[in-house]
């Protein structure tokens, strides 16, 4: 009996830290003690490893089996040790040669076969990262884990497969019944909803094409069918490909995140989120117990977040985006553990202009009164409005328009438009290390990129009404940059401060700008 050492990978966040398993067999009476700050979850891996390891034809040695969890202050939590566990405790034994820095990743089953776990894609990251490039998953996380640039990954269905690879001799291994793994081809690229199935809304189409240039945050206020969803729907559609920065980061995201489907290739499109206005605050930016779980807004990471009937979400889940808006990230504290997410998503709002939807300002049929107008409007408040770039009022259809038989300017026409004024920013914005203009910091907006006085005359007007706040001054001028990039200005002129200005300050917008 002996000792013998294996590597797994704990997360916090998207941060994986290598963990040491270390397993020692004593010659006192059975027993199976666990170290190192467990989970519930991972605590009952003791009762899975000594039935997946006897169903696979290498029981466990009939003695005290010390496992440690290193670094034991370290929170560990969820089922992806169970395999290092296992083969710590074999190798312990004997029962299997040394396999010296390869990271084991996958739960097991009573059976001997391997699971898969969440959240693959980063720690495998983290072990090539810290010099592990041998990885062992289970053959469900094998396209994943694949992805990871300088990985030599084994994905194996069973515990026996695994003691082969590892140079077993063992003649009686067993293996559970084997079961049909969906193939891994490539899915079919999602269909994108087209601008041209846009009628009308000319001002919102323009709207969207400032918004998607500069990665700014949308609010729009109009009756039911004007189509404020359907705007929100496409702006994905004319957003840049992911850089692979990007990519990486939203792929790591989704891979701990829920998802219907195995990742089988890096994300390269921007993502879409859309909660319903019930959903809870830790749906919405992540929490849950032990290690905080990434929320919807982190999920839309370089994509876009839809509040579609924003005013019904409950105003602490919506104020809880404050903070993301600001820093494009969202850190989770727990009594346990904290995690820190990246949440830089594009934030597109919809809302009704009144309780029953009917409003429009002139001959219309709402029946609500002016103070039932305010307080619904009202839940969404003035810090949170005071975040958003663009507050645009998409008014009514008319009969003509919603007949019209012209199609609008197809997504692709846009979207090249959108490429070339990202091109233009991230070229004059790589010094700054920003990407888009809505990341400006208002020190830059003061410093390098200032304009001259003389244009920025309207807006200290502004200030000094009490119209805009610094804040949404900063903002006003985010937008102008966008206006200028895409009408291929090298800098923003009256016309474009003037464009963002009305943007900003429609009439009825709600909130405090």
């Amino acid at each position: 009996m002996g000792f013998a050492r294996t590597y797994a990978v704990a997360l916090l966040g998207l941060n994986g830290h290598m963990v040491e398993v270390e397993a020692d067999i004593g010659q006192t009476l059975p027993a199976f003690v666990l170290l190192g700050l467990p989970d519930t979850a991972l605590m009952e891996s003791r009762e899975r490893i000594r039935a997946a390891a006897k169903n696979s034809g290498t029981p466990l040695a009939n003695r005290k089996i010390t496992v440690s969890l290193t670094p034991a202050t370290l929170p560990k939590s969820g089922t992806g040790f169970d395999l290092a566990i296992l083969m710590a405790a074999l190798q312990a034994a004997g029962e299997v040669p040394g396999t010296g820095r390869w990271a084991y990743l996958a739960e097991l089953g009573l059976d001997g076969g391997l699971r898969p776990v969440p959240g693959v894609f980063p720690a495998v990251a983290a072990a090539v990262g810290a010099g592990h490039r041998r990885v062992v998953v289970a053959r469900e996380n094998l396209a994943e884990a694949r992805l990871v640039p300088g990985a030599e990954v084994r994905g194996c269905a069973s515990v026996a497969d695994v003691l082969e690879e590892a140079g077993s001799v063992n003649p009686g291994l067993l293996r559970p019944p084997a079961h049909e793994v969906p193939a891994e081809d490539a899915p079919e690229p999602r269909r994108r909803p087209d601008m041209a199935e846009i009628v009308g809304q000319a001002e919102g189409r323009w709207a969207l094409e400032i918004a998607a240039a500069g990665g700014h945050h949308l609010s729009m206020v109009g009756p039911p069918g004007s189509g404020k969803t359907m705007l929100a729907e496409r702006l994905p559609g004319i957003l840049p490909p992911l850089d692979a920065a990007a990519s990486h980061e939203v792929t790591a995201v989704h891979s701990l995140g829920a998802r219907r489907s195995r990742l089988t290739r890096l994300m390269t499109e921007a993502p879409w989120e859309a909660p319903h206005h019930t959903a809870s605050t830790a749906s919405l930016v992540g929490g849950g117990s032990g290690v905080p779980q990434p929320g919807a807004a982190s999920r839309a990471h370089r994509g876009v977040l839809f509040l579609d009937e924003a005013p019904e979400f409950r105003r602490g889940v919506l104020d809880a985006l404050r903070q993301p808006l600001e820093s494009g990230e969202i850190t989770i504290d727990r009594a346990r553990a904290s995690a820190r997410y990246p949440a830089r998503f594009q934030l597109v709002l919809a809302a009704n202009p009144c309780p029953c939807g009917l409003s429009t300002g002139m001959g219309d049929r709402c029946t609500c009164s002016a103070r039932e107008k305010r307080s619904y409007l009202g839940r969404l408040s003035g810090p949170l409005m005071d975040r958003i770039d663009l507050h645009l009022n998409v008014p009514k259809l008319s009969y003509a328009e919603v007949t019209s038989t012209t199609p609008g300017e197809a997504t692709a026409d846009v979207a090249a438009r959108v490429a070339l004024a990202r091109e233009a920013a991230r070229e004059r914005l790589a010094p700054l290390g920003v990407r888009s203009n809505a990341e400006l910091a208002g020190t830059q907006l003061r410093g390098p990129l200032r304009p001259s006085s003389a244009l920025l005359a309207p807006l200290h007007r502004l200030i000094e009404r009490g119209a805009l706040t610094v804040r949404g001054s900063d903002r006003v001028q985010r937008v102008a940059w966008s206006i200028a990039d895409l009408e291929g200005a090298s800098s923003p002129g009256a016309e474009h401060l003037e464009a963002a200005i009305a943007l900003r300050l429609p009439a009825g917008a709600p909130g405090v700008l």
